[in-house]
């Protein structure tokens, strides 16, 4: 594979992870390489509140869903937030914010798997339990977590992630989800 396409490929959202703090200086290329999305007229609408400290871990641990444990050993957990009128509100609903928050997201996933970290996003939280944790305006969307991490001990794993973390990547036929020239999809 040319190009980028061999780190994009090779990126996992792996669970395994290790205690192990994240230097200063990884965090902030981190965040440098997630404020380097495009974003619709330049807006930069994400907002990134990085958490690596006890209290503030402990209280975004609390809005984890029962299937993300493993997120409670990761040194960093990141919360992605938007709200809509901080980008383009077009017709036909199509609200540019959140897009703009998963290019920049996608950045810092790319940006992690090239400093030899595991970083996985989730949807398994409660939005509101951190919102009111963190006192985040109402008007807030908080689209994301992703748990940050160096490579870890599969131990404190259940079976059925101890078998994700080594399974080959799943992805749809490209027929499924790419059309050219035309519609081709129900």
């Amino acid at each position: 594979m040319a190009g980028l396409l061999k780190e994009i490929d090779e990126r996992r959202a792996k669970r395994a992870l290790s205690e192990d703090k994240i230097p200063d200086e990884v965090v902030a290329r981190l965040m440098k390489a997630a404020t380097y999305a495009p974003s619709c007229f330049n807006s930069q609408p994400w907002r990134f509140m990085v958490v690596t400290e006890g209290d503030s871990l402990g209280k975004l641990h609390d809005a984890l869903s029962g299937g993300n444990y493993w997120a409670k050993k990761a040194p960093m957990l990141v919360v992605v937030a938007t709200k809509l009128t901080l980008d383009a509100r077009l017709s036909d609903s199509r609200d540019y914010a959140p897009f703009g928050c998963g290019l920049a997201t996608e950045n810092l996933l790319l940006q992690a798997f090239a400093d030899g970290l595991y970083a996985h996003p989730m949807a398994g939280f409660d939005p509101l339990i951190v919102k009111e944790a963190f006192d985040i305006p109402e008007d807030y969307i908080v689209i994301t977590l992703i748990a940050i991490g160096y490579p870890g001990s599969l131990g404190g794993l259940s079976e059925k992630h101890v078998a994700a973390e080594g399974s080959a990547r799943n992805r749809k036929a490209e027929t499924e989800v790419i059309s050219y020239n035309s519609w081709s999809f129900e």
